[in-house]
């Protein structure tokens, strides 16, 4: 049997990546041709369980509500990473502030008012976030789930919009001018307009099209991961644990029933049941080793090629800290759904441009964490990060004073300004007194605006009931 179809769209891989990605086209295009094609033989690789906020993007642009979500994929709510044992005291890297919002222009007042006084994330993060609790009125808009729970969903969001899900494994990659001719399956050959390849780390259809890939180990340390649950417990934490290890770091992710676990670390100073060993020493108890991933840390020097995009994994992997693999399906697939129809080799060119800046900005904010001063194992000793242009350029200007968003330029970045003046603060990598300086010569009510928000924020916080995180989660998923 052969499926043909002019004016329409394939999209070979039934993870997140091409899930959203049909979602996304089909919500924009409703009257054109989607069809995805996946093989239950492929696993789902449930690395990270958390998103950034574009995941809030996401939600609204395709039509999902809060609550459908935390029921059909078991979803809590998260604030940000808590970075436990990088620095000397744990660090929050949270944008849902009060400071976030005092912004004149560019320049974060907000933000320079808290580092220069030394106010530490807890005294301007709500407080609910540090005991487990949320406020209805101010809930976070990113998310953890059950990797596989939310698979289906999305599964099942996908057949609501008409999109064709099919059953088979792709054999061959039919090329013909640089283009793809066709696929044959298993099952059947499937001959579209454009293909989007969703394959994962396989590359199956962009890997036939002379895009290639461009790694970051020389930038990031870590190239091997393990991934276990461990179960429920009676309080879920608003937030993604991010603790550091001898040869990496460990993360922790609540979801409803159980918690996702896993420990990313350099394989030339510990193996996997080293791995496996000390986090089971951290938490006190035995683990089952759900997944063992070796990857390279990169991304293709060009993910659109011909009539086939490539998205998610199969077009980048950074590593799990700052959970950006699925923020990076996303935002490519909001490019793309600008470019794709009518599309000519300068959609293709402004493309991969686009593409190119959004994963640099994840290698050099993930890169960023690791410039820490921590000295108690070889791996930390040993590391000398090798550090690219772009961020040594940037952290150049950074030393006399705050990112901007000019910074920036390219509105599809995950990270921007606020993400990396946190980070920055936190290691010790700004200068307090230039900051000072352009702070003091501020307008004074502009200082006097600022200072009065933090107060009212203080005040604020002391007089409020909040509900229990795991409880709240409780009562959604009661709702008829």
């Amino acid at each position: 049997m052969s499926l043909e179809k002019n004016n329409s769209i394939l999209i070979v891989g039934g993870g997140t990546a091409g899930l959203v990605t049909a979602l996304i086209l089909k919500t924009r295009f409703s009257n054109l041709s989607i069809d995805l094609v996946k093989s239950d033989k492929v696993g789902i690789i449930g690395v990270g369980e958390g998103s950034t906020e574009h995941w809030f993007d996401f939600m609204q642009f395709v039509g999902i509500s809060k609550e459908e979500l935390i029921k059909e994929t078991d979803a809590t709510y998260k604030f940000g990473i808590m970075f436990e044992d990088w620095t000397d005291q744990p660090y929050f890297h949270n944008v849902v502030t009060p400071f976030d919002s005092l912004k004149f222009g560019q320049y974060y007042a907000g933000y320079a008012y808290s580092f220069i006084n030394n106010i530490k994330p807890k005294q301007y993060t709500d407080i609910f976030a540090w005991d487990n609790k949320l406020n209805e009125s101010v809930l976070p808009k990113q998310f953890h789930f059950n990797t596989n729970k939310l698979n289906i969903y999305l599964q099942k969001k996908c057949l609501e919009k008409n999109i064709n899900i099919f059953e088979d494994e792709i054999k061959e990659v039919v090329i013909k001018n640089n283009f793809i001719d066709y696929l044959k399956g298993h099952k059947n050959n499937y001959k579209y307009s454009f293909y989007i390849d969703s394959t994962g780390f396989k590359k199956l259809l962009i890997s036939k099209l002379g895009s290639k890939w461009k790694s970051y180990n020389k930038y990031l340390p870590m190239n091997e991961a393990i991934a276990f649950p461990t179960l429920d417990t009676e309080e879920y934490p608003p937030y993604t644990l991010a603790k550091a290890m001898s040869s990496g770091w460990m993360w922790r992710i609540p979801t409803n029933g159980r918690w996702g676990n896993g420990y990313v670390f350099n394989n030339n100073y510990i193996n996997s049941k080293e791995a496996k060993n000390e986090c089971e020493k951290y938490l006190g108890h035995e683990v089952n080793i759900g997944k063992n991933i070796t990857f390279e840390a990169g991304a293709l020097d060009k993910p659109w090629v011909g009539n086939c995009v490539a998205t998610g994994l199969c077009s980048s992997f950074i590593e799990p800290l700052e959970a950006s693999s699925i923020g990076t399906s996303i935002q490519q697939a909001f490019i793309l759904m600008h470019l794709i129809i009518n599309y000519d080799q300068k959609s293709i060119d402004m493309y991969n441009s686009k593409f190119k800046e959004i994963v640099e900005n994840i290698r050099d904010f993930v890169l960023l964490h690791y410039l820490v001063k921590k000295k108690n194992s070889r791996f930390w000793k040993e590391f000398k990060p090798n550090i690219p242009a772009s961020l040594q350029d940037n952290l150049e200007k950074w030393k006399s004073r705050l990112p901007i968003d000019e910074d920036f330029k390219n509105k599809y970045l995950l990270f921007f300004s606020a993400n990396f003046a946190i980070v920055l603060n936190e290691l010790n990598l700004l200068n307090k007194n230039k900051l000072k300086k352009e702070y003091d010569l501020l307008n004074i009510n502009l200082r006097r605006h600022v200072e009065t928000v933090y107060k009212n924020f203080k005040s604020y916080q002391k007089d409020k009931n909040y509900i229990d995180h795991k409880k709240y989660l409780k009562s959604i998923q009661c709702r008829s």
